[in-house]
């Protein structure tokens, strides 16, 4: 599939710092085709892997139902903003990922993609996370977003 680039050259934020803001952003917002025809997006905390991104979420919902219908979806993880009134703009950074995304069978991986995000959003409570992954695992379904295109965008005011 060929993917649009950025419209505004002068505002494109280059694959090292476009992908390190993935890496470090603290949310993002999944955007999806819902079975009723309507676009469906939601906040998310992720956690990066390469050319994946791992989501976790309770095992059934509106969600789940928009991903079984089609796994082609969006992500769009927006860093640094800064509203400059004066000037009428704001300055800000971003980066939007395109692809597939699945439910993961595999319990390696779910394990795995668990624990990345016990490592982003709680690092310093990895042993009581792996009492509270083996409690729970069965309760939380795990997603996984293989990326196909990633590009980003900034804008820089001086």
């Amino acid at each position: 599939m060929n993917f649009r680039e950025v419209r505004r050259k002068d505002r494109v934020l280059e694959d090292e710092p476009a992908r390190r803001l993935l890496e470090a952003g603290e949310y993002g917002f999944l955007a999806m085709g819902s079975p009723e025809g309507y676009g469906y997006g939601i906040p998310m905390s992720y956690a990066a892997d390469g050319e994946r991104i791992y989501f976790h979420c309770a095992p059934e919902g509106h969600k789940l139902d928009a991903i079984r219908e089609d796994g082609r979806v969006s992500f769009c993880v927006v860093g640094r903003t800064q509203v400059i009134p004066h000037q009428f703009t704001t300055a800000y950074e971003s980066v939007h990922v395109f692809g597939r995304i699945e439910i993961v069978e595999d319990e390696a991986e779910r394990l795995h993609a668990l624990r990345l995000l016990v490592a982003k959003y709680s690092p310093e409570y990895r042993e009581t996370a792996e009492k509270y992954i083996a409690a729970s695992s069965r309760r939380t379904c795990v997603l996984r977003l293989d990326i196909e295109h990633l590009s980003g965008k900034c804008k820089r005011v001086k």
